[in-house]
């Protein structure tokens, strides 16, 4: 088992003052520990067993990030979350593109045909024959070239131990190696299309914590379902490999890394929260991240005793909603955000003894429950090793890129 180093926190009792130091007075501010950073980048690789990790981009969305983790050894790649997105990073540069998520965006599609560069570096996922239709209406004449689109079969492995019980993400409707195997035959019948991979991300396992005692459910569900996957998974890529040429076979995610590797039939783990260590990643048991990034929130009032109330800090973590969406208090230690209020969309009350020690000025600092969401609100991000900044890199807002 891969454990990462978190005894070395960042020092926020001097961070702020250094921030300001540095011209970076805005607040709220992004703060990334490099440190951390590149302690997470090792710690993911060695927990493959082997095999590269393609970079899952939403969990990022920060290009200098992004190509630090790609460039880093056993990385290989990116897993984009819209086309726009990939098609963007290619202009940038970046050669090794897939599109984990299934695209309607006539208009994209016909931007990738139009560039035999980008149809050589992007690949499509599917799970259906209207996406396949989909694609071919859109390419129509928008492109002399001969070569294909490129495009991966998306699995479905949730786990399903009953009739009618499904347990992890609702993702695509192929379940079986028959299924795969008959989409697979209808992407071979159709010319502009070629099959390259396989996508089986097992959100079940990879997505879910199961750390504490109230957990035993989860972690006894989760190594049934990772036996489950190893046999259904195995047979479907074996159908379709045996049929046709797969470049590779993605499955995983920062939660799952593990028990994926571990199936013969998986080529690369497809990751990315586990980089940065969001705050979800606190509740699981195969691995401890160091946490990397962190956001600093004005103290602007201070409405009662043992109270200090906060400008913005509502950055709520998509999904289902719950406790494990808010944001979590780092610093100072023993605030938590008032019950009555959460965290709020302009300010947000924080409760607890060191809300005494707090002035109207100070800084109180957060982690969010998810890595990538929070990109969305800033425009840069500080890059700091201790007390150093190092640079200021833009998020994809903070390009004037929004691609969801």
């Amino acid at each position: 088992m891969a454990h990462l180093r978190s005894d070395r926190p960042l020092p926020f009792d001097e961070l702020d003052a250094v921030l300001r130091q540095a011209g970076l007075t805005h607040r709220p501010v992004g703060v990334v520990d490099l440190d951390a950073f590149e302690d997470n980048i090792a710690a993911m690789r060695r927990r493959t067993g082997g095999l590269p990790i393609r970079v899952a981009t939403k969990s990022l969305r920060v290009r200098s990030l992004i190509s630090t983790a790609e460039a880093a050894e056993g990385y290989s790649g990116l897993l984009c979350f819209t086309l726009d997105e990939a098609l963007w990073l290619h202009s940038r540069g970046h050669q090794d593109i897939v599109v984990a998520y299934p695209t309607a965006d006539t208009a994209a599609i016909q931007r990738l045909a139009q560039h035999d560069s980008a149809r050589a570096a992007i690949t499509l996922m599917v799970d259906s024959r209207p996406h396949l239709d989909l694609i071919e209406t859109a390419i129509g004449a928008a492109s002399s070239s001969t070569a294909p689109i490129r495009v991966a079969i998306d699995m479905d492995v949730a786990y399903q131990p009953l009739k009618g019980l499904h347990i992890g993400a609702l993702r695509s409707p192929l379940r079986t190696p028959e299924d795969m195997l008959g989409l697979a035959r209808e992407i071979s019948r159709r010319p502009a299309l070629r099959l390259v991979g396989i996508m089986a991300y097992e959100g079940q396992i990879a997505g879910v914590g199961n750390l504490g005692p109230r957990r035993a459910v989860v972690r006894l569900m989760q190594r049934a379902s990772s036996q489950e996957i190893l046999h259904r998974r195995g047979a479907a890529v074996r159908a379709v490999a045996g049929e046709f040429d797969l470049e590779f076979v993605n499955g995983g995610g920062t939660g799952s890394i593990e028990t994926t590797s571990q199936d013969p039939v998986v080529t690369e783990i497809g990751a990315g929260s586990g980089l940065l260590a969001s705050a979800l990643f606190d509740e699981y048991s195969a691995f401890t991240p160091r946490p990397a990034l962190f956001f600093g929130f004005t103290v602007v009032r201070r409405p009662a005793p043992k109270v200090a109330t906060i400008t913005g800090g509502g950055i709520i973590a998509s999904g289902v909603p719950g406790p494990d969406r808010l944001p979590r208090v780092v610093h100072p230690a023993g605030l938590r955000f008032s019950r009555q209020e959460g965290a709020g969309e302009v300010q947000s009350p924080v409760v607890g003894e060191a809300a005494e020690h707090l002035r109207v000025g100070d800084t109180v600092w957060l982690r969010c429950a998810k890595a990538g969401e929070p990109a969305e609100r800033f425009s840069q991000y500080a890059l700091v090793r201790g007390t150093e900044v190092v640079d200021a890199v833009p998020t994809y807002r903070g390009e004037h890129q929004l691609f969801l």
